[in-house]
């Protein structure tokens, strides 16, 4: 079967363009090259749908688009043809003058992997080739070679520098829900007590530097009134910050909702949402998210950190021409960049890497690889030289655990993995049907309302309970938590040891008896588990930008933690059990109750989204655990097994199919024994195929075929009577090459011929000179038999990323299939509405 791939690929990579599909597109308007919409660097969507309710958001982003809409060059195999006639005019050959917008993609389009490959291959053989000419054109091939790495640092940089600037503000945001700092109001309630000689160890937090807001108010800090003032005044801020946020977002860039990891899996793929990745989107994402985490609702910062570092490469990919011009090239880019998200969001590089690798990215050569790993490993030190946690590491969440965890401590390992998949299921089917239920209903038409809703439930739930009050890298951090003697946390409220065979060896404690202060604790743990799990189903999907990892490692946390007292209490007054005996004597430290925790939050993150060996290495290079890796991997592969029995999909997969976009799952097989004559269109019931003749037709019958039909490109056959097989030509570039003609090149009329051969065929004297339109012609289009099994077909479109594949018999045309066909079947096998399924 590889000998097979890469002969196919062989066979087909060296061809130099690639038709685009043909396929019914709403956004596809008919006539001529003036109502196309044209990608500018002024250009920004204004109907966007985007795990929720359709909004009408008319703003201008001045951003450069992702499909870029300057001069492209054709590649060689297509040099034989031009644009030209017998007139007295002067010849046009769109490959020697390009033209604006030939070779460029419509937004909400997908782009043609193997012609931006083809194109890109062109490139550096021309380069090379004129580098052994000069000494000018060889300095000019290495910094072509040297710009990848170049723009690797750039990206880390930029991302590294934009993390740590919203890790501070976060942090000083979320304490200003609290109070404010007397000696400046910049400074957060740490850095304001930082320096402070009236700190006691108990009372590390206080300082008279800090006051609350009701010692502000009221002059006290003590007392009802006090409580009631600090309450209103932490809900105030929630809901300020909470609707900054949104409306911001809604103002000036619709497109910075969210997480973003949706709609960058689906970009990688090759689909183009154009302003996705601009300008805007990163300035009002960057302030929106500091916003949206210190309102207090239930999400995180990190997946939305992967869509800020990809806005970053995007925007510092119109530097480099090679990266500007190519949107294979480009994506490449994007992959580094979405490990480089992840790499500043948790200080994980190597995790991060391995995210964008088994998680996001479409196509990841080996080259890539290599370059994400430069990019991450700059963004981490970026990042760690700021120290925005103050702490002079990287990790966010250091533990060192003193107690070596046993063997049998496996089982309730895995009981915290089925846990996880069990709530990752839950999960994602009670959010998707929220979601769809604010797609569908009126709930969608008031993003700001319901925003504001959920703020201010949150806030009023949350603030009694210090469990949900604080943010959620500060709960897991203290869930990690390995409780010593001098600890002051309530989940260290043991009861003290009578003597000293019961205070353990070096650091560690010997399991003790919970006291009053730990049951409380656990009560709180409890309604904060509950709390967190329903929260956190209607929150993520908001209009505010909305990351779920930290929500779900927070639940796992929570889960693990009480599971790991549980386990701890047991071990302390049933030593001689035989699930202990042997290993667990009186006075020793058997259960460490944090690293169940630390279990149970990569067992949710993995039941979510369904991430093993990337969640795995993310989570010890969080936390610095080297040596648990066994638990975490039990726990991991458990949840994911456990959540794939209810369904294959993550959470982001889910949102994909949710929105409509068209993303063929590498990881989910086609098992349907159906032939590609079952999923081509035209249908037996449909209109003939719409086609072009490579000669006999006029120009004037072009545009009206054109503009009698809404399909982006159309077959090129020897005639109607034989049908046989000549190319592909795309609608986009057709109007584009007439109308130029019509500017450019005296003689071109209505009826002047359109031809698609080598050579024009001789005409009358008096006759309208003919219109050559072969160079624009995709003469080796992927082809299939209409008995080619659809398994295979799949394979070829997810392999080799293709847009559309025609369907011949014996080398007469019968129809086409296109990846929206695919997903349409798909979708009807799998009982789902093929109508689901939006784009192209």
């Amino acid at each position: 079967m590889f000998q097979f791939w890469v002969s196919l690929y062989r066979k087909y990579a060296a061809d130099s363009e690639r038709g685009f599909e043909r396929m019914e597109n709403p956004g596809y308007r008919s006539g001529s090259f003036d109502s196309l919409h044209q990608p500018s660097d002024d250009d920004d969507d204004e109907m966007v749908d985007i795990a929720g309710a359709t909004l009408d958001f008319s703003t201008t982003d001045d951003d450069p688009p992702l499909s870029s809409g300057g001069y492209e060059e054709h590649s060689s195999s297509s040099r034989a043809g031009g644009m030209n006639g017998n007139g007295p005019s002067k010849l046009v050959d769109p490959l020697e003058d390009p033209l604006p917008g030939v070779g460029t993609y419509e937004d909400f389009n997908t782009i043609d992997w193997v012609r931006e490959k083809s194109k890109d291959r062109d490139r550096h053989r021309e380069i090379t080739n004129k580098s052994k000419l000069s000494t000018v054109a060889l300095l000019h091939s290495i910094s072509d070679a040297f710009s990848g790495w170049l723009l690797m640092l750039l990206v880390g940089l930029m991302s590294g520098a934009l993390a740590g600037g919203i890790d501070i503000a976060a942090h000083w945001l979320t304490d200003m829900k609290e109070g404010v700092c007397l000696v400046g109001f910049w400074f957060n309630h740490e850095h304001c007590c930082w320096t402070s000689n009236e700190t006691t160890f108990k009372e590390r937090d206080q300082c008279p530097q800090w006051q609350s807001w009701a010692e502000l108010i009221t002059g006290t800090s003590e007392g009802p009134l006090a409580y009631i003032m600090n309450y209103m005044m932490y809900i105030f801020w929630a809901l300020l910050f909470a609707f900054l946020a949104v409306s911001l977002v809604r103002a000036f860039a619709p497109y910075a909702c969210g997480s973003g990891i949706p709609e960058i899996k689906t970009i990688l793929s090759g689909f183009i949402i154009r302003g996705y990745l601009g300008k805007w989107t990163l300035i009002i994402k960057t302030i929106t998210l500091v916003l949206a985490v210190s309102s207090g609702l239930s999400l995180g910062k990190e997946g939305p950190l992967v869509h800020v570092a990809c806005c970053c490469a995007n925007i510092l990919c119109h530097l480099f021409t090679k990266y500007r011009k190519n949107e294979a090239k480009r994506r490449e880019v994007l992959s580094a960049a979405a490990a480089v998200g992840v790499s500043v969001a948790f200080g994980a590089p190597i995790g991060g890497v391995l995210f964008s690798l088994e998680e996001v990215s479409y196509y990841f050569p080996l080259k890539t690889l290599w370059r994400s790993f430069f990019a991450a490993l700059v963004a981490a030190f970026t990042l760690r030289s700021i120290n925005p946690f103050g702490n002079s590491r990287l990790v966010l969440f250091y533990v060192e655990f003193h107690a070596p965890w046993h063997m049998l401590e496996l089982a309730p390992f895995i009981l915290l993995g089925i846990f996880g998949g069990l709530w990752g299921a839950l999960f994602i089917r009670a959010n998707i049907a929220w979601c769809r239920r604010r797609k569908t209903t009126r709930l969608g038409h008031y993003p700001v309302i319901e925003v504001l809703v959920v703020t201010a439930l949150t806030a009023v739930v949350a603030y009694p309970n210090s469990y949900t009050r604080m943010s959620g890298a500060e709960l897991i951090s203290e869930l990690f938590n390995d409780c010593s003697l001098l600890d002051s946390s309530q989940l260290c409220g043991y009861k003290q040891p009578t003597n000293a065979s019961e205070t353990g060896v070096g650091n560690s404690l010997a399991d003790r008896p919970a006291g009053e202060g730990l049951y409380t604790a656990l009560w709180q743990l409890a309604l904060a588990l509950v709390f967190k799990i329903m929260v956190t189903v209607i929150t993520f999907g908001m209009k505010v930008p909305s990351g779920l990892f930290i929500p779900s490692m927070a639940v796992g946390a929570i889960a693990g933690r009480l599971l790991g007292v549980g386990m701890e209490q047991l071990a302390y007054y049933h030593h001689d059990w035989f699930l202990f005996k042997g290993w667990c004597s009186p006075g020793a430290d058997c259960i460490t109750p944090g690293l169940y925790a630390m279990v149970g939050a990569a067992a949710c993150l993995g039941g979510v989204t369904r991430m093993t060996v990337s969640l795995v290495v993310i989570m010890f290079e969080l936390t610095g655990g080297l040596e648990y890796i066994v638990p975490l991997m039990a726990a991991t592969m458990t949840s994911k097994w456990v959540a794939d029995a209810f369904g294959r999909e993550g959470i982001y997969e889910a949102h994909i199919r949710l929105n409509g976009y068209p993303f063929l799952e590498p990881k989910e097989e086609f098992q349907h024994s159906s032939l590609t004559v079952d999923v081509m269109r035209p249908r037996r019931s449909d209109p003939a195929l719409a086609v072009l003749t490579q000669e006999g037709m006029t120009v004037e019958e072009v545009e009206a075929l054109v503009e009698s039909t809404r399909y982006s490109g159309f077959p090129v056959v020897v005639s109607q009577e034989s049908q046989r097989l000549v190319g592909f030509v795309f609608r986009r570039d057709l109007l584009i090459s007439i109308d130029n003609a019509r500017k450019r090149q005296e003689g071109v009329v209505g009826a002047s011929q359109v031809v698609f051969t080598e050579h024009a065929p001789a005409h009358a004297a008096d006759a309208p000179p003919p219109l050559r339109l072969r160079g624009i012609m995709d003469l080796s289009p992927f082809t299939v038999t209409d008995h080619t099994p659809m398994d295979i077909t799949v394979d070829i479109f997810r392999k080799l990323g293709l847009r559309q594949c025609l369907v011949t018999h014996n080398g007469r045309l019968l129809g086409i299939i296109t990846k929206k066909d695919i997903l349409k079947h798909m979708a009807q096998i799998a009982n789902r509405d093929p109508d689901s399924i939006l784009f192209n």
